[in-house]
Protein backbone atom coordinates (compact mmCIF):
# COMPACT_ATOMS: atom_id res chain seq x y z
CA UNK A 1 0.00 0.00 0.00
CA UNK A 2 1.49 3.69 -0.85
CA UNK A 3 0.89 6.16 1.36
CA UNK A 4 0.48 9.71 -0.29
CA UNK A 5 1.71 12.82 1.21
CA UNK A 6 0.05 16.15 0.75
CA UNK A 7 2.66 18.86 -0.60
CA UNK A 8 3.27 20.78 2.46
CA UNK A 9 4.02 17.41 4.62
CA UNK A 10 7.16 16.57 1.90
CA UNK A 11 9.90 17.30 2.82
CA UNK A 12 12.19 19.46 1.49
CA UNK A 13 15.27 18.46 -0.24
CA UNK A 14 18.74 18.82 1.31
CA UNK A 15 20.42 22.11 1.14
CA UNK A 16 24.21 21.45 -0.32
CA UNK A 17 26.48 23.55 1.87
CA UNK A 18 28.95 25.92 1.05
CA UNK A 19 31.82 24.93 -1.13
CA UNK A 20 34.12 27.34 0.58
CA UNK A 21 33.71 30.32 3.34
CA UNK A 22 35.45 32.94 2.68
CA UNK A 23 35.66 35.27 5.79
CA UNK A 24 37.01 39.01 6.03
CA UNK A 25 39.12 39.80 9.06
CA UNK A 26 38.81 43.41 10.85
CA UNK A 27 35.58 43.56 12.50
CA UNK A 28 34.20 40.40 10.95
CA UNK A 29 35.98 38.01 13.11
CA UNK A 30 37.56 40.23 15.67
CA UNK A 31 36.98 43.79 17.13
CA UNK A 32 39.66 45.36 15.59
CA UNK A 33 38.47 47.82 13.03
CA UNK A 34 38.93 50.48 15.99
CA UNK A 35 42.40 49.86 16.21
CA UNK A 36 43.11 51.13 12.82
CA UNK A 37 41.28 54.41 14.16
CA UNK A 38 42.98 54.48 17.30
CA UNK A 39 46.88 54.61 15.43
CA UNK A 40 45.59 56.85 12.89
CA UNK A 41 44.03 59.26 15.50
CA UNK A 42 47.18 58.59 17.77
CA UNK A 43 49.36 59.62 14.37
CA UNK A 44 47.71 62.67 14.01
CA UNK A 45 48.12 63.86 17.59
CA UNK A 46 51.51 63.35 17.53
CA UNK A 47 51.74 66.01 14.74
CA UNK A 48 49.17 68.10 16.73
CA UNK A 49 46.58 67.07 14.08
CA UNK A 50 43.04 65.75 14.55
CA UNK A 51 40.46 63.17 12.49
CA UNK A 52 36.89 63.50 11.79
CA UNK A 53 34.44 60.57 11.80
CA UNK A 54 33.37 61.32 8.69
CA UNK A 55 37.36 60.98 7.18
CA UNK A 56 37.76 57.96 8.79
CA UNK A 57 34.36 56.02 7.43
CA UNK A 58 35.94 56.28 4.52
CA UNK A 59 39.07 54.12 5.54
CA UNK A 60 37.09 51.28 6.98
CA UNK A 61 37.26 47.20 4.99
CA UNK A 62 39.98 49.32 2.32
CA UNK A 63 43.93 48.58 2.23
CA UNK A 64 46.36 49.92 4.40
CA UNK A 65 47.88 52.12 2.07
CA UNK A 66 45.27 53.54 0.83
CA UNK A 67 44.19 54.33 4.17
CA UNK A 68 47.17 56.71 5.30
CA UNK A 69 46.88 58.28 1.80
CA UNK A 70 43.35 59.18 2.24
CA UNK A 71 44.74 60.52 6.34
CA UNK A 72 47.36 62.44 4.24
CA UNK A 73 45.40 64.12 1.72
CA UNK A 74 42.94 65.19 4.11
CA UNK A 75 45.48 66.75 6.27
CA UNK A 76 47.39 68.04 3.75
CA UNK A 77 50.49 66.35 4.70
CA UNK A 78 52.77 66.95 2.04
CA UNK A 79 55.79 67.04 3.72
CA UNK A 80 55.33 63.94 5.96
CA UNK A 81 56.39 60.47 3.66
CA UNK A 82 53.67 58.42 3.76
CA UNK A 83 55.75 55.30 4.49
CA UNK A 84 56.51 56.31 7.64
CA UNK A 85 53.07 56.97 8.30
CA UNK A 86 51.86 53.84 7.05
CA UNK A 87 55.25 51.85 9.36
CA UNK A 88 54.22 53.66 12.52
CA UNK A 89 50.39 52.51 12.03
CA UNK A 90 51.16 49.02 11.15
CA UNK A 91 53.45 48.76 14.13
CA UNK A 92 50.77 50.11 16.69
CA UNK A 93 48.10 47.67 15.30
CA UNK A 94 50.55 44.85 15.06
CA UNK A 95 51.46 45.17 18.75
CA UNK A 96 47.53 45.31 19.90
CA UNK A 97 46.95 42.32 17.41
CA UNK A 98 50.08 40.05 19.23
CA UNK A 99 48.39 40.97 22.53
CA UNK A 100 45.21 39.05 21.60
CA UNK A 101 42.06 40.31 20.00
CA UNK A 102 37.93 39.93 21.14
CA UNK A 103 36.09 37.73 18.92
CA UNK A 104 32.62 39.47 16.95
CA UNK A 105 29.45 37.44 18.49
CA UNK A 106 29.14 33.87 17.03
CA UNK A 107 32.19 33.98 14.82
CA UNK A 108 34.33 31.65 16.73
CA UNK A 109 32.09 29.02 17.06
CA UNK A 110 30.69 29.39 13.15
CA UNK A 111 34.37 28.96 12.52
CA UNK A 112 34.96 25.67 14.07
CA UNK A 113 31.26 24.27 13.19
CA UNK A 114 32.34 25.20 9.35
CA UNK A 115 35.65 23.44 9.72
CA UNK A 116 34.28 20.58 12.30
CA UNK A 117 31.96 20.50 8.78
CA UNK A 118 35.47 19.65 6.85
CA UNK A 119 34.71 22.52 4.35
CA UNK A 120 36.95 25.39 3.34
CA UNK A 121 38.15 28.33 4.50
CA UNK A 122 40.00 30.96 3.58
CA UNK A 123 40.60 34.18 5.09
CA UNK A 124 40.19 37.44 2.56
CA UNK A 125 41.85 40.52 3.66
CA UNK A 126 42.97 43.94 3.20
CA UNK A 127 45.00 43.50 6.16
CA UNK A 128 48.89 42.99 5.03
CA UNK A 129 50.71 39.25 5.84
CA UNK A 130 52.30 40.40 8.40
CA UNK A 131 49.79 41.99 10.72
CA UNK A 132 47.59 38.83 9.58
CA UNK A 133 50.22 36.62 11.17
CA UNK A 134 50.09 38.34 14.38
CA UNK A 135 46.19 38.58 14.16
CA UNK A 136 46.44 34.24 13.97
CA UNK A 137 47.73 33.99 17.45
CA UNK A 138 43.85 34.65 18.34
CA UNK A 139 42.66 33.12 15.29
CA UNK A 140 44.48 30.24 14.73
CA UNK A 141 46.48 29.23 12.09
CA UNK A 142 44.93 25.94 11.28
CA UNK A 143 41.10 27.24 10.78
CA UNK A 144 42.31 28.85 7.14
CA UNK A 145 43.20 26.63 4.01
CA UNK A 146 44.54 29.09 2.56
CA UNK A 147 45.02 33.49 3.37
CA UNK A 148 45.04 36.15 0.91
CA UNK A 149 46.36 39.78 2.48
CA UNK A 150 45.91 42.89 1.33
CA UNK A 151 49.52 43.08 -0.06
CA UNK A 152 49.32 39.62 -1.77
CA UNK A 153 47.11 40.89 -4.79
CA UNK A 154 47.43 43.64 -7.37
CA UNK A 155 43.83 45.36 -7.04
CA UNK A 156 42.37 45.09 -3.40
CA UNK A 157 38.72 45.45 -1.93
CA UNK A 158 36.42 46.56 -3.33
CA UNK A 159 37.90 44.85 -6.87
CA UNK A 160 36.72 41.66 -6.88
CA UNK A 161 40.11 40.02 -7.10
CA UNK A 162 40.83 38.81 -3.72
CA UNK A 163 37.74 36.97 -3.47
CA UNK A 164 38.50 35.36 -6.92
CA UNK A 165 42.08 34.63 -6.18
CA UNK A 166 40.91 32.24 -2.48
CA UNK A 167 38.16 30.27 -4.68
CA UNK A 168 40.66 29.73 -7.21
CA UNK A 169 43.29 28.62 -4.69
CA UNK A 170 41.02 26.62 -2.74
CA UNK A 171 39.95 25.09 -6.28
CA UNK A 172 36.19 25.64 -5.61
CA UNK A 173 33.84 27.39 -7.74
CA UNK A 174 33.43 31.10 -6.64
CA UNK A 175 29.19 31.32 -7.03
CA UNK A 176 29.26 28.07 -4.52
CA UNK A 177 31.12 30.07 -1.87
CA UNK A 178 29.92 32.36 1.02
CA UNK A 179 31.46 35.65 1.77
CA UNK A 180 31.15 36.87 5.18
CA UNK A 181 32.16 40.47 5.68
CA UNK A 182 31.58 43.80 7.63
CA UNK A 183 32.00 46.66 5.15
CA UNK A 184 30.28 48.28 2.21
CA UNK A 185 34.04 47.84 0.75
CA UNK A 186 34.30 44.68 1.45
CA UNK A 187 30.84 43.22 0.12
CA UNK A 188 31.23 45.06 -2.73
CA UNK A 189 34.28 42.97 -3.67
CA UNK A 190 32.42 39.59 -2.86
CA UNK A 191 29.27 40.17 -4.31
CA UNK A 192 31.19 41.78 -7.83
CA UNK A 193 33.36 38.30 -7.52
CA UNK A 194 29.96 36.40 -7.48
CA UNK A 195 29.96 34.93 -3.93
CA UNK A 196 26.78 34.58 -1.63
CA UNK A 197 27.10 37.69 0.82
CA UNK A 198 26.45 37.50 4.70
CA UNK A 199 27.35 41.19 6.19
CA UNK A 200 27.07 41.64 9.56
CA UNK A 201 28.04 45.64 9.50
CA UNK A 202 30.30 46.69 12.41
CA UNK A 203 31.51 50.36 11.95
CA UNK A 204 29.02 51.39 9.01
CA UNK A 205 25.33 50.11 7.95
CA UNK A 206 25.13 47.95 4.74
CA UNK A 207 22.56 47.97 2.32
CA UNK A 208 22.46 45.30 0.09
CA UNK A 209 19.46 46.39 -1.90
CA UNK A 210 22.05 49.49 -3.31
CA UNK A 211 24.45 46.69 -4.41
CA UNK A 212 23.97 44.37 -8.06
CA UNK A 213 23.41 40.92 -6.93
CA UNK A 214 21.39 41.71 -3.27
CA UNK A 215 19.49 39.05 -4.13
CA UNK A 216 22.33 36.89 -2.79
CA UNK A 217 23.40 39.08 0.14
CA UNK A 218 22.07 38.92 3.62
CA UNK A 219 22.52 41.45 6.25
CA UNK A 220 22.60 40.39 9.91
CA UNK A 221 23.27 41.93 13.27
CA UNK A 222 25.89 39.19 14.25
CA UNK A 223 26.71 36.04 13.60
CA UNK A 224 25.12 34.20 16.84
CA UNK A 225 22.17 32.56 15.66
CA UNK A 226 24.17 31.42 12.31
CA UNK A 227 24.83 28.02 11.40
CA UNK A 228 25.70 25.86 9.01
CA UNK A 229 21.97 25.56 7.12
CA UNK A 230 21.76 29.67 6.88
CA UNK A 231 25.23 29.78 5.07
CA UNK A 232 24.02 26.35 2.47
CA UNK A 233 20.34 28.26 2.80
CA UNK A 234 22.27 31.60 1.45
CA UNK A 235 24.35 29.93 -0.93
CA UNK A 236 21.64 28.20 -2.69
CA UNK A 237 19.30 31.68 -3.62
CA UNK A 238 19.21 32.13 -7.24
CA UNK A 239 22.24 34.29 -8.71
CA UNK A 240 20.87 37.16 -10.64
CA UNK A 241 20.54 37.38 -13.94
Amino acid sequence: MTTQLNEEEIPAPPRTPPAAVLFDLDGTLVESEHLWNDAVIELAARHGRSIPKHVLEHTVGIPTAEFINIVHAYLKWDHIDTATSLAWVEERVRQRFAAGLAWRPGAHRLLTEVRAAGIPTALVTATRRHLVEAALNTLGRHNFDTLVCGDEVRHGKPHPKPYLVAADRLGVPIRHCVAIEDSPVGVTSAVSAGCAVLAVPSELDINPAELDGHARCMVVKDLTDIDLDYLAWLVSAPTPD
